[in-house]
């Protein structure tokens, strides 16, 4: 699913009724049923309704919304903010529409109004299409509105956010749901929105699917069901040779777990044969937790000092899972970086050496896929003032080192080399937990390993983890969620694609 600016949401819009052809006030009427059709499974119509609406279309979307729920039997009160002479032509249709039906008043009269049991607050007073920070009376009534603890719901954005830049400090509508039009903002995808965004949900509302496909896009939101991510099916006499040869070079003394969370990983992502090279320490656990994998055993019992002398065999090397960064460490990462020119699966440990040692950065295969959390990624790029600048870092290095960055959290971005940025849309918070990260590393290796492109790799494996998160949670909850719950789930995970 494509991210749209601002400006290309107006031109899918003015495409739409203009090749449909649809008039402007009937795409509103049918953009506010596809919002209420979505707050009826948020809310029953015994709950108290008070629409605040500006004068623009948003406002106009508002008053529609209004009557459509007046109509279902909702005790409907609409606050009207500005002034109604002044409001766009489908604005004023849709407030002629509710003479009678549903009660106006001025929202500056809010302030002395009683607050009802089982209020929802609908915001609708400014759109996507707000360039500016929110001041004077409108900035007033957006802080009161967000003073008043009910649940609260924004029509297609929440007032006062910026859809593709950050707020600064500039005062925005703080939502429980988010109900948006067609696509997600980019703002939504961003931690520092959560606070105003809430949950949100994209509602379809028509628009030309040929002007959408047809559109110029570089952020997009990927889903279980797009059809560049459906899995292939094995070819009958498939051997494990087939499947892909993984090397994956992790665990030291004391962070063995890692390097079993990781193998087991990869073979539950369908590698046909994987080699762990791993320190002394860690031969007896790995064949112990992972018969399935062979152990390469590191002549150093604690740490890995010396890489194994042909990697020509494997398809893939995964590397940096509890690596540790011991100074013979260091040099062993080097020696295979110098050796391995296929795109490879960096993580962890292995990250934190490129980080104090970035020299090393060009010897890194290209499309290499690095998989940081953001402290990590804080390391190899510096810090940054907000979300945005964080995102355009990660673009901007990925297009520079000529790799594939996903960097971890909710909604994970994957940036490419050519510059797009891809935003996951599954996983939870209860994936926030030890190991969840070296999964996702075993993922991305064994899918790697078994010739799928490494962009490609790289989506499949952040999609495939937060499936069997979400997967995991809804039998063990979010709180009681380990790392090797994910891992059980990876086959069922596997069937969704």
């Amino acid at each position: 699913m494509k991210i749209l600016s601002p400006q290309q949401i107006r031109e899918a819009d003015a495409y739409t009724i203009e090749n449909e052809p649809i008039a402007s006030i009937d795409l509103m009427e049918r953009a506010s049923n596809a919002f209420v059709e979505e707050f009826e499974e948020h809310f029953f119509s015994d709950h108290v309704v008070w629409v605040f609406c500006g004068t623009g279309n948003n406002g106009g979307d508002g008053l529609a919304v209004a009557r459509l729920l007046k109509d279902l039997k909702y005790e409907v009160k609409v606050w009207l903010a500005g002034s109604a002479e002044k409001g766009t032509e489908d604005f004023r249709v849709n407030l002629n529409r509710l003479t009678g039906a549903v009660s106006v008043a001025k929202a500056s009269e809010i302030y002395a109004a009683d607050i009802p049991d089982k209020l929802v607050i609908v915001d609708a007073l400014f759109g996507s299409g707000l360039n500016r920070p929110v001041d004077g009376d409108y900035a007033k009534l957006i802080d009161f509105l967000n003073g008043i603890e009910v649940r609260k719901v924004a029509i297609d954005i929440p007032s006062g956010l910026f859809c593709d830049q950050p707020q600064n400090g500039a005062i925005a509508f703080h939502s429980d749901i988010t109900i948006t039009f067609q696509a997600p903002k980019l703002a939504f995808l961003l931690p520092e929105n959560y606070l105003y965004v809430g949950e949100w949900k994209s509602v379809d509302i028509g628009l030309s699917a040929q002007f959408m496909m047809e559109l110029e896009c570089s952020y997009y939101y990927q889903q279980v069901g797009d059809e560049d991510l459906r899995l292939p099916n094995r070819a009958r006499f498939a051997h494990k040779g087939d499947a892909g040869r993984t090397l994956l070079i992790a665990g030291s003394k004391g962070k063995v777990g890692a390097a079993i969370l990781s193998s087991k990983a990869c073979m539950r992502a369908g590698a046909g044969l994987l080699t762990v090279h791993a320190p002394g320490c860690a031969v007896t656990p790995m064949h112990t937790a992972v018969p399935e994998a062979m152990v390469s055993e590191d002549a150093n019992n604690d740490h890995i000092a010396r890489m194994p002398n042909d990697l020509s065999n494997f398809d893939c090397v995964a590397i940096g899972p509890g690596l540790g960064t011991h100074n013979v460490t260091v040099k062993a990462f080097e020696s295979v970086l110098k050796i391995v020119s296929k795109p490879m699966v960096i993580d962890a440990d292995g990250l934190n050496i490129l980080s104090q040692n970035p020299q090393l950065f060009k010897q890194v295969p290209a499309n290499s896929i690095l998989t940081p959390h953001p402290g990590e990624f804080r390391r190899l790029v510096g810090d940054w003032s907000n979300d945005y600048e964080r995102l355009n870092k990660q673009i901007e290095f990925s297009k520079k080192h000529q790799l594939i960055v996903v960097l971890k959290g909710a909604y994970s971005s994957i940036s490419t080399p050519g510059g797009e940025a891809y935003f996951n849309s599954t996983g939870n918070p209860g994936m926030a937990t030890a190991g969840s990260g070296d999964v996702l590393t075993g993922i991305a290796g064994g899918l790697l390993s078994q010739g799928f492109s490494p962009t490609k790799s790289a989506r499949l494996a952040v999609l495939l983890h937060g499936i069997s998160g979400d997967l995991a949670v809804q039998s063990r909850g979010e709180y009681g969620l380990i790392a090797s719950d994910i891992i059980d789930f990876l086959p069922a995970a596997f069937t969704k694609l």
